[in-house]
């Protein structure tokens, strides 16, 4: 196993392009704005399901859709329709966020004590306040889990960035591959699982700090 590229000074100077610094901030740039752009779509949308139950199919099949979606297959539509960019990239990325945090928003809403809703509802609390005090910070460990899901399938998948020409650890790879440099595409792979499995640790334990220790004893 030749590890000498990944251990080279030279490819961690920060201020060099095409470092590991410069392509580690690239990847996680990609990643930052895919897991905003889909939570922002797909949150709302699976509370909102979850909450009144309606359009509880939509929820049920999108896990399954995301998992059959060949990411790199998207990218080159959209490339095709949109041309070369950081747009198709992100759209391609943000499909890839949206599932797991709908239905994980939609299952944390429906697996709620219905007793504990209804007596907040007999204390006189408005639907939003239910929603948001009472609904929300306990279906919060199974929201959460979703957006790690989320966040470690979008850390491995933004390689494909560098497909299209663009920056991230993925440039490793393709570049590597290019030239027969196994050393720089194994460097490449172990950076990104490095990546996500400090990311899922970070996750935990931000899941630790924002979730209700009452809370966390019920699952």
């Amino acid at each position: 196993m030749n590890l000498s590229y990944l251990f080279d000074a030279a490819h961690w100077d920060p201020s060099a392009t095409g470092s590991f610094p410069d392509l580690l901030l690239a990847h996680l740039g990609y990643v930052a704005l895919a897991l905003l752009i889909g939570t922002v779509i797909a949150l709302p949308v699976g509370l909102y399901i979850g909450h009144t139950g309606r359009g509880s199919f939509i929820a049920i099949n999108a896990g399954n859709a995301g998992r059959s979606l060949p990411t790199l297959g998207l990218l080159m539509l959209m490339v095709t329709l949109l041309g070369l960019g950081l747009l198709p990239v992100l759209i391609a990325l943000t499909v890839l966020v949206i599932p797991p945090i709908l239905t994980s928003a939609y299952a944390g809403m429906r697996t709620l004590d219905s007793q504990v809703v209804d007596a907040a509802k007999g204390m006189g609390m408005r639907p939003w306040q239910v929603l948001t005090r009472v609904e929300l910070p306990m279906a919060l460990p199974v929201l959460f889990s979703g957006f790690r899901s989320a966040a470690l399938q979008v850390v491995a998948t933004a390689t494909v960035a560098a497909a299209v020409g663009l920056s991230g650890l993925g440039r490793l790879m393709i570049d590597g591959l290019a030239v027969n440099d196994y050393s720089r595409v194994l460097a490449g792979a172990i950076v990104v699982a490095l990546l996500a499995v400090l990311l899922d640790l970070l996750l935990a334990q931000v899941q630790r700090w924002i979730v209700s220790p009452g809370v966390s004893k019920r699952f």
